[in-house]
């Protein structure tokens, strides 16, 4: 399955609370397991299911209106712990992308390092996205990463987003941090020929 990250053309799931932190999106208990497969399961648990496993039908992940590879979250998302099965647990459920107005600096970093991008938006624009999707649950959302724009294909409305380069370039190209220095290898190579004493 390829990790790369350039366009992502979705309809999307509003999650509109604010302060989202890592306990909520993957509880402590769920942490023993020491692989990334299988978190997605218990992604919001305690929002999404009863203490007897039923799901509760009021939120949003249980709603068959919604779907798709985007999440749409409120401001201050990712905060809390460091836990980076928090994005694994995303991931795993089957999101590409997460857009929020802020992300907790801990949570972006272990989102980029889990091939899953976290689009900083304009408060002003998180809200007129959350009302796109009030009216049409279908609505779909661009990404591209590449030109680092995100637009509201049935307005055509669009705001660009900021990105680390270097982190950019891994997600388009798939890379992890040694998948990135082995596509250097040459030229790291030839820096170490050139410069030795």
């Amino acid at each position: 399955m390829s990790k790369q990250i350039n366009i992502i053309r979705s309809s999307a799931v509003p999650l509109n609370i604010e302060n989202v932190d890592t306990d909520q999106i993957i509880p402590a208990r769920f942490l023993k397991a020491t692989t990334r497969d299988g978190f997605g399961q218990n992604l919001f648990r305690d929002w999404r299911y009863n203490p007897d496993g039923q799901p509760k039908k009021e939120f949003v992940l249980n709603n068959p209106m919604y779907h798709g590879k985007i999440l749409v979250a409120a401001k201050n998302f990712g905060c809390g712990s460091s836990r980076e099965h928090a994005a694994w647990a995303i991931k795993d459920h089957g999101f590409d992308v997460v857009v929020s107005s802020f992300f907790a600096d801990i949570f972006k970093n272990n989102a980029l390092n889990n091939f899953l991008l976290p689009v900083t938006v304009s408060e002003d624009f998180l809200q007129k996205i959350f009302v796109t999707i009030e009216q049409n649950a279908d609505a779909v959302i661009e990404v591209h990463l590449e030109k680092q724009m995100i637009t509201l294909t049935n307005s055509g409305d669009q705001e660009v987003f900021e990105i680390n380069n270097y982190k950019k370039t891994c997600l388009l190209n798939g890379f992890d941090d040694i998948d990135y220095l082995l596509s250097i290898k040459k030229e790291i190579e030839k820096f170490e020929t050139t410069h030795s004493l």
